[in-house]
């Protein structure tokens, strides 16, 4: 069973980190969510998103063992993406990650991280307008759309892609046809126009 763990930062985008941990979980991935850093509030697991709606964690980064992951998921908003930029222990997982060959994934704000941790050098991808500066970032190649994959990197533009990312994630790791058995549950269609009634 694929493995995917999910970190939840204070101030964390909360459409982005449901969407992944549900759209997965549909699809029979295991998702651990572990919170970066206990609170007062951790007493009853609960981290607090950017928009003040709590959500409970499945564990402490602390005491999760990121080895056994094929996936690193990273959700954005703010002061979110900023919390998991400035944690030298996200900044290390990234980066096993990556060497190890585990996929990482990051939406909206959050690809700021990777770059940080110089993981989008020489790459494709998106992010949220204005978290992502080819400038400085050597040889990125900035993009506008929903999704992009490059490599075991995927990024995504933020709330408005949750779904695609979400999409996308199941779909590299547990295949094409386990993404066409969840898409059509989720009554997406090709536009969504509100129709008089």
């Amino acid at each position: 069973m694929a493995r995917v763990l999910i970190l939840l930062a204070e101030g964390f985008e909360e459409i982005e980190a449901v969407t992944v941990v549900d759209l997965l979980r549909r699809a029979g991935i295991e998702v651990c969510s572990a919170a970066l850093a206990p609170d007062a509030r951790f007493d009853s697991g609960l981290v607090f998103g950017s928009h003040g709606i709590a959500v409970r964690a499945d564990a402490l980064l602390a005491d999760v063992d990121d080895a056994g992951f094929d996936m690193v998921v990273l959700p954005g908003g703010m002061p979110g993406a900023e919390n998991l930029k400035q944690d030298a222990r996200v900044l290390a997982l990234l980066e096993r990650a990556s060497s190890r060959g585990s996929y990482v994934a990051a939406i909206c704000a959050a690809p700021s991280v990777l770059a940080h941790a110089g993981l989008l050098d020489g790459r494709a991808a998106t992010s949220f307008p204005g978290f992502l500066d080819a400038q400085s970032t050597p040889g990125l190649q900035l993009s506008t759309a929903p999704v992009v994959i490059d490599g075991r990197i995927v990024t995504s533009r933020g709330p408005g892609t949750a779904i695609d990312f979400s999409l996308t994630l199941i779909e590299l790791l547990v295949g094409r046809s386990v993404r066409e058995q969840i898409e059509p549950r989720l009554q997406r269609p090709p536009l969504a126009t509100p129709q008089p009634a």
